[in-house]
């Protein structure tokens, strides 16, 4: 019965807007309270415990390598390569901006990070070409939601840590989900923007020579990725050193290659990573300390006995597993969502014989699908807060993104060789 109160003033904090971190940490901290066989020096250690992973520093270094790109021309030149290739297609800004989030989510990781970082470069010119801004922020947003399962999305590394998934299968496994949402996004731009009279921004496809030239500009931007993902595979390096890896790459890019980096920019974008590094690892600390006290009270068990034993088929787990994660996405940020539940699913999933890997990949797509949802959803209120589009104006735009999305994550679920068959293949 202790576990009631921690679980109550969890949601009660959550209903008035507090931090997700604070939150959790009070909740955590209440339970250390109505306890008092349990020492407090225990919370602390449980607390530092949650960070000491060597792992875990994969997660400053992606996002110091992002963050970089941004700061480096990197970026710039891959925008120049989508806008060769997808330029000529109805709604060509559009369809730059969802080419543009897949290319840029093996590389900044972030979905937030990519909405904020699409919704200053890419907004203000669809606005200027004719798009609307709602319909502007609602392609930002959705084509955002691609960066999570893209290798190296951060996500994928939270998800193997809590759950001792192997890092490196989830990599390839977010590739070919990431690949078919882009397609499907691009299809759906295409219809609203022919509806809407939304021009291409090239008279005509690109020819070959263009092409080619294009992606010589952007080679070595492209090229980051396939360092990652071949490195970790051959045992070339950790993710963690992968992680490493790409800050070093992209510092000598920005510094020595494109040179469009100098002091006062590396500076400012070293801030920019600690901060946005804090705050995720700060919800992994406070959410590592919660699970401990729930795995005490056999939460994640009782869970797990109940269902088994109301829910027969994995099909039917899957569907209220997907039913109460979009609720639940609804109202608490993706990672958060991801260490607290996901640690209680996983073990019940494995018991139903769902691979480990395809489980992450549904759970990881669908926590991102709460982030572009009312009433809290955080790419939803990021995208929103730098275009001042009104929330309901963006509701509006984003409700076919929204559908489509919902039917890639039915795929993704009820066709586990979309996300197993890459890393089942490489890795044997």
């Amino acid at each position: 019965m202790s576990v009631i109160l921690p679980i109550s003033a969890l949601i009660l904090l959550f209903t008035f807007g507090i931090p997700v971190a604070f939150c959790i940490f009070i909740a955590t901290l209440s339970y250390f309270l109505i306890n008092d066989h349990l020492p407090m020096m225990m919370l602390v250690q449980r607390l530092a415990g949650g960070l000491e992973s060597v792992t875990l520093l994969a997660i400053p270094f992606f996002v110091m390598a992002g963050v970089f790109m941004n700061h480096s021309g990197i970026s710039e030149r891959l925008l120049k390569f989508s806008e060769v290739l997808t330029g000529h297609m109805n709604g060509g800004l559009a369809q730059v901006n969802v080419v543009l989030s897949t290319l840029m989510g093996g590389l900044s990781g972030s979905n937030i990070a990519d909405a904020a970082m699409s919704s200053k470069l890419l907004v203000p010119q669809m606005v200027a070409r004719g798009y609307s801004a709602s319909f502007s922020s609602a392609v930002t947003a959705a084509s955002s939601l691609i960066t999570p399962i893209i290798p190296p999305g951060i996500a994928l590394i939270i998800y193997g840590y809590v759950n001792n998934v192997s890092i490196g299968k989830l990599f390839l496994a977010g590739v070919v989900p990431g690949v078919m949402l882009c397609l499907m996004m691009m299809t759906l731009v295409s219809v609203i923007s022919k509806k809407r009279n939304y021009a291409p921004i090239r008279e005509k496809r690109a020819s070959a020579s263009e092409i080619a030239l294009s992606a010589k500009d952007a080679f070595l931007a492209l090229l980051l990725p396939v360092i990652i993902i071949g490195g970790i595979r051959f045992g070339v390096f950790t993710p963690t050193e992968a992680g490493a890896a790409a800050v070093l790459y992209a510092l000598v890019l920005g510094m020595f290659v494109y040179k469009k980096m100098n002091s006062k920019l590396l500076w400012d974008a070293t801030k920019e990573s600690v901060l946005a590094s804090a705050n995720v690892l700060l919800i992994i600390c406070v959410a590592v300390g919660f699970s401990k006290f729930l795995t005490w009270e056999r939460v994640p068990q009782d869970l797990a006995t109940w269902l088994t034993g109301a829910v027969e088929s994995p099909f039917t787990f899957l569907i209220l597993v997907n039913i109460f994660l979009l609720i639940i996405g609804m109202f608490l940020e993706g990672n958060a969502v991801m260490i607290v539940l996901a640690p209680l699913l996983a073990p019940v999933a494995q018991s139903y014989g769902i691979d480990p890997v395809h489980f992450g990949i549904i759970f990881i797509f669908n926590s991102a699908i709460g982030t572009i949802t009312p009433p809290l959803g955080t790419v939803m209120f990021t995208t929103c807060s730098i275009t001042k589009v009104l929330i309901e104006d963006f509701v509006k735009e984003i409700m076919p993104f929204w559908l489509l999305l919902i039917a890639a994550l039915l795929m993704i679920t009820y066709i586990p060789v979309i996300s197993i068959g890459l890393p089942n293949l490489v890795f044997g």
